[in-house]
């Protein structure tokens, strides 16, 4: 599998550093080895009890092994290696990296309920491929009713199998209960902001873009980068004397390039490509959702009515106004600005050198990225 988040040229002025070869060729392909092992034991388990649940859990893998950028086990596992150097071995720690992205499934297919979002990573999205499950079975009651409690499930069962996956991981009792700790953290974090997201499309009018930020933080900072980085940092099980300065630093860094990443997003929600995407073109501006460009635009003097569905029409003429305002260029300059903050907050970090050289590259490829 190319690992498509450590490669490319050179953006927003931060230098780039040829990264070791696990990185570049290995890290991903051993999550995955290590996530399709865990699930062809849970799809067999599930056989056994029954052939429609053995098909649900061949549904739930095919999600979760359908591509995606593995983001959250690469920051966490360069959150380890920042710790613990070179030359420890990755396999006692693969369960708890392909976890989190056991973890991940879990929060995007709930989101694309909530958000009705018909395509993910190019494909139909959990609750749209269960309601066509229903209609070609010929099954009666609301196919797309079915297929949104379908995916409510699977939501679930992701987040029960990355509970076991974890648990997998060969630690210590010390260091399990600090990881858990972290990971427990970084789930709670991920609701808190979801709902904050949700809170926000209700009532887009009352909505600010510090309220928009506080949610990227919380919905996508902390969990896609700040506490994969300190999960990573757990697992290396050492005690706070050592590491609080790792700790800071982590920090520091992930709350500024996860919150760069969001705004990347933001942009991509309204501009990206869906050939690249995998998602529709001006989804956010469909569903209204008060973004921090939107947020920015408004206060740039651009007049929307984030309450009133738009056509295909309006969309595409909301998001030239968008960048008339100027809004566009000031996104794209506070996401450098905080690419530079996170890699500042690395230099004086006491990591080993080959992890500050990843994160300050992974800090320019997550946050400038076609999808």
């Amino acid at each position: 599998m190319a690992n498509d988040i450590l490669s490319g040229k050179s953006r927003g002025g931060i230098p780039r550093q040829p990264l070791p070869a696990l990185a570049a060729e290995g890290l991903l392909k051993a999550v995955e080895a290590t996530l399709e092992d865990f699930l062809a034991h849970q799809v067999t388990a599930l056989d056994e009890v029954d052939l429609d649940l053995g098909g649900f859990a061949r549904t739930t893998r095919d999600l979760v092994l359908a591509g995606g950028k593995r983001l959250r086990p690469t920051f966490a596992y360069w959150g380890w290696r920042g710790v613990i150097g070179t030359h420890e071995p990755i396999g006692p720690v693969l369960p708890a990296l392909g976890a989190l992205e056991l973890m991940h499934t879990f929060a995007l297919v709930h989101d694309d309920v909530m958000d009705e979002s018909a395509t993910r990573r190019g494909r139909p999205t959990a609750h749209r491929l269960f309601a066509a499950q229903h209609r070609d079975a010929g099954r009666i009651g609301d196919a797309k009713r079915f297929g949104a409690s379908s995916a409510i499930l699977v939501g679930d069962l992701c987040l029960v199998w990355a509970d076991q996956l974890l648990a997998q991981t060969a630690l210590t009792t010390a260091t399990l209960f600090a990881v858990r700790a972290c990971y427990d953290r970084m789930r709670i974090e991920a609701v808190a902001g979801q709902y904050l997201d949700v809170l926000g499309e209700n009532q887009p009018a009352q909505w600010s873009l510090d309220q928009a930020l506080l949610v990227a933080r919380y919905k996508t900072a902390s969990y896609t980068v700040q506490r994969p980085l300190q999960f990573g940092l757990a697992l290396a099980g050492r005690s706070r004397d050592e590491t609080g300065a790792i700790d800071e630093a982590y920090h520091r860094y992930g709350i500024a390039v996860g919150e760069a990443f969001q705004l990347r997003d933001d942009l991509l929600g309204v501009y990206g490509d869906p050939a690249v995407t995998g998602k529709p073109a001006s989804d956010d501006l469909r569903t209204g959702k008060p973004t921090a460009l939107l947020m920015i635009a408004q206060q740039l003097g651009a007049s929307f009515d984030l309450e009133t569905p738009a056509t295909a029409d309006q969309l595409e003429h909301q998001a030239e106004i968008i960048v008339e305002t100027g809004a566009v260029a000031q996104v794209e300059s506070l996401i450098l600005q905080r690419v530079e903050q996170g890699v500042a907050a690395l230099a004086g970090a006491p990591i080993h050198d080959d992890a500050r050289a990843a994160l300050t590259e992974l800090a320019v490829t997550a946050t400038h990225r076609p999808a």
